[in-house]
């Protein structure tokens, strides 16, 4: 499911919800901290950089310095609730919430920095061969394509 506009703004108290549970089923507690981090997360329209969320953070959260943004950052991404785009060192959340799965695939729009989660089995199957051909066993496998969304590729500027 994409992290785009059309479906990143589903119901963000119902993920939460989903969030809290699967967290309980992991036996980890998503802390007040935690939720208000991950609900910024889940509000932002592109991938949001922890400073960014540290300023957004401080008005609610006086006390709140970038070791805090990073240990809930690191919380949400053990728990698989969020994504780190490596290429913007910045953070989307994951797609389905309630999915768990070590591999993902992600389309950045250049131009207007929509992430699009896409989750191919065959992406995953191909970098596995390619990676046994080689003696290699992946642990984990993230792939970022850069290039340009719909939106932008019919609305050059």
């Amino acid at each position: 499911m994409p992290h785009d506009a059309a479906t990143h703004h589903r119901d963000i108290p119902a993920q939460l919800k989903t969030a809290e549970q699967a967290c309980a089923e992991n036996g980890a507690q998503l802390t007040a901290l935690r939720r208000d981090v991950l609900a910024l997360i889940l509000q932002a329209e592109t991938p949001v950089t922890a400073y960014q969320l540290l300023d957004q953070l401080k008005p609610i959260r006086k006390s709140a310095v970038p070791p805090t943004i990073y240990r809930s950052l690191e919380f949400l991404l053990e728990n698989k609730l969020i994504h780190k785009i490596e290429r913007l060192n910045a953070f989307v959340p994951c797609a389905e919430a309630d999915h768990h799965h070590a591999d993902a695939q992600f389309l950045i729009c250049k131009t207007c920095g929509t992430v699009i989660e896409i989750e191919d089995h065959g992406v995953s199957e191909a970098l596995t061969k390619a990676a046994a051909k080689h003696g290699f066993t992946p642990t984990r496998a993230v792939v970022e394509v850069e290039g340009l969304c719909a939106a932008c590729a019919a609305n050059p500027s």
